[in-house]
């Protein structure tokens, strides 16, 4: 990989991380409900589970998937429908320190394996293969994969922390309470790309 095309993948891959999705509407969301600490794992799922998508894609899943016929219905079925019900959680966390149930933060294999429904996260993987690995060869899959993992976990990071930033300003219920809706409508209103993306 040339460094011209090692800097235009750099590019990419800042752009569609740093910028908002259901990732980083969550993130911000746990960075408020959680902290930044505990916001950790999910942001390392994130990042890890997200480069390991794009080399299982670029390694020929997106071939399989799109050769079967129903396949992108069912993502999208699936995608839409665990979207709304983490929409729904994020709408009902419990303020800090109440200890409800359902107040946790993700773990690093539930982020990890959210990036597999996460429309946005299908459309940064697919164009990164698409645009920087045509061939599809190993070593390009595995160098935007590393890219992307390097690129991604500091540009989450900046989400969850922006949540904690805001988190006092929202410790009284009320506030935290229309916060974590708006995080939910968000995340719903994030769901256009699922229901027009082919995949």
């Amino acid at each position: 990989m040339s460094y011209e095309i090692l800097l235009a993948l750099l590019g990419f891959a800042f752009v569609t991380s740093v910028t908002p999705g259901p990732n980083n509407m969550m993130l911000l969301a746990s960075g408020v409900n959680f902290g930044l600490k505990r916001t950790v794992p999910h942001m390392l799922g994130i990042s890890l589970g997200h480069a390991l998508m794009v080399f299982l894609l670029g390694l020929g899943v997106a071939g399989t998937i799109r050769a079967l016929p129903h396949a992108g219905t069912i993502l999208k079925v699936l995608s839409v429908a665990y979207m709304l019900w983490l929409a729904w959680k994020i709408a009902h966390a419990a303020p800090p320190g109440e200890g409800k149930a359902g107040g946790k933060p993700f773990t690093f294999l539930q982020a990890a394996a959210f990036q597999w429904v996460n429309p946005k996260a299908w459309a940064m993987a697919l164009g990164a293969v698409a645009a920087y690995a045509p061939s599809g060869s190993v070593g390009a899959v595995a160098m935007i994969a590393v890219v992307f993992a390097s690129v991604n976990l500091p540009s989450v990071t900046l989400w969850a922390a922006a949540g904690q930033g805001i988190r006092g300003w929202l410790e009284g219920p009320g506030r935290l309470q229309a916060f974590n809706w708006t995080m939910a409508v968000l995340l719903v209103l994030s769901l256009w790309p699922v229901v027009t993306m082919e995949l």
